[in-house]
């Protein structure tokens, strides 16, 4: 077990909490594996009624475990073992949409609590979970595009069946949203100030079968939800199917809100955003979660040892000059041969399955 995930039963609950606060708690193969080998334990364990899953607190103050809850994956590993042979890039995404397939089919209700920043794998662990608690501190994103990746951990699927057109926005922009945003976009469950969080898991641990009166009880009135005054114009300027049309209808449009929007996707690596809106395209009318993982893993098989990948965490995370250099540099140069290259399906031998209980 790695002492990056805290797991443990109290009561009838299990509580699995990540704890590694220096990297607000991004997840690597350990903790992955770490999660998996205790979910599975717990499944059959009749001790075990209900899952927690939290990020630890701070043992002595420290302010950065309560930055977030799940930052993403540690993608500067991913992206180093892009460079060479991407046997452990694979072998991460591997394990970690094993994990998110499990939460997503797990037996056994699981409440997630959304408390600060929720990124990429955070959003991965915690979407599949039948109950999720946003906060006051919730951000959310997919920053994926930033990076030159692509909404991967079933972005796929939860981003495809969002109202209108907020998913291809979400996936193009990567847009933080607040806690009420998430609530108001059902992407949360239920909307907790953070201060009342401990009380509410007291109360889940002491009777876990009233898990949902619990949480309804603690809940209050969200906040306005800044994302709702945008609804209009996302469904309007995001509504055609193109990269190009999408930046064609954001560059007619004279308004502010508009032309931020446009600026800050033309940063966004073009082939990311067009492997995005494909993905979502498909992912909407996809039945089962268990595909849309195995597409996601064809993808990043493929995408984590393309240049824009390798290109953007260096630009973004590691030197920092917030200056990636795409190739191809323009929508156009990604074409759908390119396309249909980084979705071909993997050789049978090389497919990702889900875990096999």
């Amino acid at each position: 077990m790695s002492d990056e995930i805290l797991a443990f039963v109290e009561g009838k609950i299990g509580r699995l909490r990540l704890n590694r606060p220096k990297a607000i708690h991004a997840l690597n193969l350990g903790m992955c594996r770490a999660m998996i080998d205790t979910l599975v334990a717990w499944r059959s364990d009749p001790g075990v009624e209900l899952v927690l899953l939290d990020h630890a607190p701070s043992p002595d103050g420290d302010p950065k475990y309560s930055r977030g809850f799940c930052a993403g994956g540690d993608v500067r590993a991913v992206a180093e073992s892009g460079k060479g042979d991407g046997e452990a890039a694979r072998a991460f995404f591997y394990t970690e949409y094993q994990l998110n397939h499990l939460l997503f089919t797990y037996a056994k209700p699981v409440v997630s609590f959304l408390d600060g920043i929720v990124m990429g794998g955070g959003v991965g662990i915690g979407l599949p979970a039948k109950y999720r608690v946003a906060t006051e501190r919730t951000m959310f994103a997919m920053p994926e595009a930033t990076i030159g990746l692509f909404p991967d951990v079933g972005g796929g699927w939860y981003l495809s069946r969002l109202p209108g057109r907020l998913g291809q926005y979400l996936a193009l922009s990567a847009a933080r949203l607040d806690g009420a945003d998430a609530k108001a976009i059902g992407l949360a469950t239920h909307y907790i100030p953070s201060d009342a969080l401990d009380g509410v898991k007291a109360a889940i641990t002491a009777d876990p079968r009233a898990v949902e009166a619990i949480l309804d009880a603690a809940s209050i009135v969200p906040p306005q939800a800044p994302i709702l005054a945008q609804r209009t114009d996302i469904d309007r300027l995001f509504a055609a199917e193109t990269l190009e049309d999408i930046l064609a209808a954001l560059a007619a449009d004279p308004g502010e809100w508009a032309q931020n929007v446009l600026a800050g996707l033309r940063t966004k690596s073009p082939q990311s955003c067009k492997i995005a809106l494909r993905l979502l395209h498909d992912g909407a009318v996809r039945s089962n979660f268990g595909d849309e993982m195995q597409v996601e893993y064809c993808l990043a098989a493929h995408v984590c040892q393309r240049h824009d990948f390798i290109e953007g965490v260096r630009a973004l995370l590691i030197d920092k000059d917030n200056a990636p250099r795409w190739q191809p540099a323009t929508p156009e140069g990604v074409t759908e041969t390119v396309l249909d290259t980084i979705f071909a399906p993997l050789p049978p031998d090389e497919a990702w399955e889900p875990l096999r209980l």
